[in-house]
């Protein structure tokens, strides 16, 4: 790509360079923001594209997914026990295997979970459909295919300036609602309209390059990784609400606004340090401009990093890596942690007791059959899908539109998006995620009731 020219001080650009700009900006909205209504479904093209890949596997994926965690593991072992001369030489076999010895650890006990679900060997509550089997034969085909589509081709999304433009242009809105950078908004749509996978997967993209502090980083992945569309019917239809659709959307995103609007502002995430982990790359001066000085910018920005892109190898090199840092570095953290998670929901009444404290809040709020609904409220910690299968034995049909809005809103699920935030380069502990799991769930469960009762 020929870069622009300067004249009179000013950038100078071609079609050329607005076509470098908007082609493939235009083919990543396609990909990941466009609603699709397939078999009476909606959809996004990535997450549909997944979905062929994983029907056509899915009879062989645990198998090749188990063994290349195994391979992954044995890998990971060695550079970081011998750190091999090898190693030094090549920033992805780093980036990929260079984790430190805790991370080995939780990443070798999701392997060795993997094995025992797949052998059924060891106890049961191991790899039972419910604990262990739901992860390695329903989950993780799910994620495999993801993120092979996500991490190819989000750099469409991040490296031909869509990001500059969104960004520049939604500053005045981002920030001082969510105290947000306006490209924040890119990955919160990216989720909605596809998975909170690839919320996760594009923050932390961000976070690394150099455009979100800690604090931003953190409050993105934990509240704007939202469910997607898809996985929200999935929910409603499992409670037998089909019927309500537009009632429990509509509550879904004012409860959800209302958590985007508060968690920002309060401890944990608060108190993130707003300090980056590499070189600044984001201008905050465009926050103080007019919505025309705004978008005059950010087309700018967007023009020249277009046009000073590296170039297809590139791209598609960061793509595989993107790939398998996410298919060997964070699906067997999510196989540990989720697993274990599961283990604790299943065969122990942990949640029942946690749930405990909810019983006289939902009686104060005139909830139908509160204390069976008590424990729906925290068991979504270990997956997003256990308040649904519990809470849809429940006979009143108010009671189950509020556990399904909250399950939805609640977006910290230790099975896959809090798996997944661990294991990220994310400015975020589990500490952290037991916190705003509890706030979202005490922020939003109020503007769902009070909608409920509404509705009802």
């Amino acid at each position: 790509m020929d870069s622009y020219k300067q004249v009179d001080g000013k950038k100078r650009f071609t079609a050329k360079h607005y076509l470098a700009f908007i082609l493939p900006s235009f083919i990543g909205i396609l990909l990941f923001m466009t609603p699709l209504v397939i078999n009476e479904e909606i959809t996004i093209p990535v997450a549909f594209l997944a979905g062929i890949v994983e029907a056509a596997l899915i009879d062989v994926l645990p198998l090749w997914m188990t063994i290349l965690l195994i391979l992954s593991v044995i890998m990971t072992v060695i550079v970081v026990a011998i750190k091999p001369a090898f190693v030094k030489k090549s920033e992805m076999v780093q980036a990929l295997f260079d984790v430190g010895w805790t991370w080995t650890i939780i990443r070798a006990v999701g392997v060795l979970f993997a094995v025992l679900t797949l052998m059924e060997w060891g106890p049961e509550f191991i790899w039972s459909e419910d604990t262990g089997g739901l992860l390695l034969f329903d989950l993780i085909p799910i994620l495999f295919s993801v993120f092979l589509f996500a991490g190819f081709f989000l750099p469409l999304l991040m490296n031909f300036g869509l990001m500059e433009l969104v960004g520049s242009v939604l500053n005045r809105i981002m920030r001082p609602l969510f105290t947000l950078p306006g490209r924040s908004s890119i990955d919160c749509m990216a989720s909605w309209m596809g998975d909170g996978t690839i919320g996760v997967l594009l923050t932390n993209k961000q976070y690394e390059d150099g455009y979100y502090t800690k604090r931003e980083a953190a409050v993105i992945g934990t509240t704007f990784s939202v469910v997607s569309i898809t996985f929200s019917i999935v929910i409603l239809t499992y409670m037998s609400l089909e019927h309500l659709f537009l009632q429990y959307y509509g509550t879904i995103v004012l409860a959800g606004f209302v958590a985007a609007v508060i968690c920002p502002r309060i401890p944990p995430l608060s108190r993130k340090a707003d300090t980056y982990i590499t070189e600044k790359k984001f201008d905050a001066t465009e926050e103080k401009q007019s919505f025309t000085a705004s978008f005059k910018s950010g087309l700018e920005q967007a023009l020249t990093r277009a046009t000073t892109n590296n170039g297809v190898a590139k791209n598609v090199s960061g793509g595989l890596k993107n790939v398998l840092d996410m298919w060997l570095g964070v699906i067997p953290v999510v196989m540990a942690l989720g697993t274990i998670a599961l283990v604790v929901a299943e065969y122990t009444p942990i949640f029942q007791w946690l749930g405990a404290p909810f019983i006289p809040l939902l009686q104060l709020m005139q909830v139908p059959e509160a204390t069976e609904a008590a424990q729906t409220m925290v068991i979504g910690f270990a997956d997003m899908f256990l308040p649904a299968i519990i809470g849809s034995g429940i006979e009143n049909e108010m009671t189950r539109f509020i556990i399904a809005c909250v399950s939805v809103t609640q977006l910290i699920y230790m099975s896959e998006i809090g798996g997944l935030l661990l294991a990220s380069k994310l400015p975020v502990k589990f500490f952290d995620l037991v916190i705003i799991f509890i706030e979202r769930t005490l922020i939003t469960l109020p503007v769902v009731v009070l909608m409920a009762h509404l509705i009802f």
